[in-house]
């Protein structure tokens, strides 16, 4: 094994320093280095470390996954206990999720039922490295009629052993990280070194059917220096959509299901399972950072385009048909049948971080923030044990769940969570980004210094900003403050969406008490000066409802509008309506009231209004009490219906 390189964190990006040194030019401060002081996410990142992940782990083991290990190992008798053939990748991704949070709070005990864990893992990998439980245990019997049989790497577009191993890499990064210790890691360095003899140059040319073995690889690449790891993930994305296939029929004949349909540089829509094209967008998009593919971000720029102008949903959930897990048609954006899977908003995140992190555009994460606060946090109960796969918009009445037999998105958020605090701050050489309103405390290193950076919020619920900014000594750097899409009466970075009417409030901004009025460049607010020991940077954003508009291609919203209030999107759900939401109707001209209620789902902003009502045929319509709570929060009360689109009433 390759002596490793200590102290990476999460994406271990680290910005331009020389052309044999190219990278991200953008640089994310790693979570790590960042203390959560606030009210919204510190709960949420404390349960799940305290439920999530422990109940995560009780399920793999309630639900035989940990015993595939121990049957592939010799240790037990019986035939593979679970349903699907990447049921190894849940046990990964909580492990990934657990050291995350070993990294920002020890814990001896967790730590130990790792080595635990990670020891059965090792103990169920072959001699060569080769890792898949299910083919071990019985590759006669494959889980499902689609996995492949006897032959590895018989399968390569359903039989998800890339997909499993990528999920590894990234889990054992991660535990190497907290831990120092390379248990894992050898075993994924074992199984990355038989992929590289399998498919590497010259050898065969098959590709991952679902993509995440590409974003793997880079992880681990960061983490040993072994360069054969990143011209692999390279190789596999580059010889996507080289098989001759169908041009016309359903997305598995022409391969668009696994985005495989042609070559990557040709792809300008999004097409496909959803989350498996945004792990290949995120992997394109380590690529072109990493070997300056520019065909690879054009391409990722034409494909952006596509999925923000008309493929993604309000609440930045994307993968509309539940068909395949797939993306629609353009404009085809269902309500009540929306899958917009919780895993596939992750993605979204992972995607639109990165495309930030190549441009430095603040755009990108307009999109990452909508969907963090709505179509990935919905995903997730407020206490931490139940949750979405789909996230529909609408609906006659639904519970969460409190796992599945594909229990891929559980796990997906399990991992997701601890790292939140690594979108809130970034830096480019003298520049320090400040990319979310989130309380927080950060040292980051500028121009030979440590600068302290203390933020404080009450934010997604006002958007008034504290952020001091403290030097040792007086040195000038640039701050960049982004300045959300939603305050420049911008919902999405396109005509997708669209407020019904304008807010003219002002932006506020002092420094030091004194107003500022500051250049604004790729969405940010750019402040120039010399930083000194516990300057103070105020500023304020006014929040007001705004009622919003879809695109008049996207039939299911024809006729009806939408509410948010700052990042958050909102529903209304039966409880607070006399049972029934999907029959009322609003106006756009309402006032809305918004009022924070502690005591309500762990702390909300409520909107409250007037709807309406039609009785029968009668045309005059009722007037009622309207009231709508964050989506996010919805489904954690008595079941009901629940509608984020209403029809209009004719003013």
């Amino acid at each position: 094994m390759k002596k490793l390189i200590p102290g990476l964190v999460f994406f271990c990006l680290t910005a331009c320093q020389s052309d044999s040194e190219r990278d991200y030019v953008v640089s994310p401060v790693p979570f790590t280095q960042v203390n959560i002081e606030d009210n919204f996410w510190l709960p949420r990142i404390e349960t799940n470390r305290t439920i999530t992940i422990p109940y995560s782990f009780k399920m793999c083991e309630n639900t035989g996954r940990m015993d595939n290990f121990a049957i592939a190992a010799g240790l037990k008798e019986g035939s593979y206990c679970t349903v699907f053939p990447f049921d190894d990748t849940d046990v990964y991704k909580i492990i990934e999720g657990a050291s995350y949070s070993l990294q920002t709070h020890p814990d001896p005990e967790l730590e130990k039922y790792l080595d635990s864990l990670i020891q059965l893992i090792s103990e169920a990998q072959e001699e060569d490295g080769y890792l898949m439980t299910w083919r071990t245990i019985d590759p006669d019997k494959p889980p499902t009629d689609w996995s492949g049989g006897r032959e590895r790497w018989s399968n390569l577009d359903d039989g998800h052993e890339l997909y499993n191993a990528g999920h590894m890499y990234e889990a054992a990064v991660a535990h190497y990280q907290a831990t120092g210790k390379t248990s894992f890691m050898d075993i994924a360095i074992k199984n990355a070194n038989l992929v590289y003899e399998v498919f590497g140059p010259g050898k065969q040319e098959g590709v991952p059917g679902h993509e995440e073995v590409e974003i793997g690889l880079v992880k681990l690449y960061r983490a040993t220096g072994d360069e054969r790891y990143l011209n692999l993930a390279h190789l596999f994305i580059e010889r996507r959509g080289r098989i001759e296939r169908q041009k016309e029929g359903s997305l598995w004949e022409t391969g668009e299901y696994w985005q495989n349909h042609m070559p990557v540089v040709q792809q300008e829509e999004a097409i496909g399972h959803a989350v498996r094209a945004g792990y290949l967008y995120s992997g394109m998009a380590d690529i072109a950072a990493m070997k300056q593919e520019e065909n690879y971000l054009q391409a990722l720029f034409k494909i952006w385009e596509n999925v923000v102008s008309k493929k993604m949903y309000l609440t930045g959930g994307v993968g509309s048909s539940s068909r395949g897990e797939a993306f629609g048609d353009n404009y085809e954006l269902p309500n009540s049948t929306a899958y917009a899977e919780t895993c596939a908003a992750i993605a979204n995140i992972f995607w639109n971080h990165r495309m930030f992190l190549l441009t430095g555009h603040s755009k990108y994460l307009d999109v990452l923030e909508r969907t963090l606060y709505n179509g990935a946090l919905s995903g997730i109960s407020l206490e931490g044990n139940s949750f979405f796969y789909p996230n529909v918009l609408e609906s006659a009445g639904r519970k969460r769940n409190a796992w599945f037999s594909c229990s891929c998105c559980p796990s997906n958020i399990t991992r997701f969570i601890p790292s939140v605090p690594g979108y809130i701050y970034a830096k480019r050489q003298d520049t320090l980004f400040i990319n979310l309103f989130i309380g927080s405390r950060t040292d980051i290193p500028l121009k030979g210094q440590n600068v302290t950076v203390i933020q404080k919020t009450n934010y997604p619920w006002d958007g008034k900003v504290s952020i001091q900014i403290s030097t040792g000594k007086k040195i000038p750097f640039v701050v960049k403050i982004r300045i959300p899409g939603w305050a420049k009466n911008i919902p999405v970075p396109s005509d997708l969406y669209t407020y019904i009417q304008q807010d003219e409030s002002n932006i506020s901004l002092k420094i030091n008490g004194t107003e500022e009025q500051p250049v604004v460049s790729d969405g940010f607010l750019v402040l120039h000066r010399e930083w000194q020991k516990e300057d103070i940077i105020e500023l304020n954003i006014p929040m007001s409802v705004q009622t919003i508009r879809a695109h008049s291609n996207v039939k299911a919203d024809s006729g009806r509008v939408a509410l948010e209030r700052g990042p958050i999107v909102y529903c209304a759900e039966g409880i607070d309506n006399n049972g029934e939401v999907l029959d009322l109707h609003l106006s756009t001209s309402t006032k809305w009231q918004a009022e924070y209620n502690d005591s309500l789902l762990h702390g909300v902003t409520v909107l409250k209004g007037q709807a309406y009502r039609f009785l029968n045929d009668d045309k005059i319509p009722i007037e009622v009490e309207f009231k709508a709570i964050p989506y996010y929060a919805w489904a954690h009360r008595e079941e009901g219906e629940m509608a984020v689109w209403f029809k209009t009433i004719k003013e």
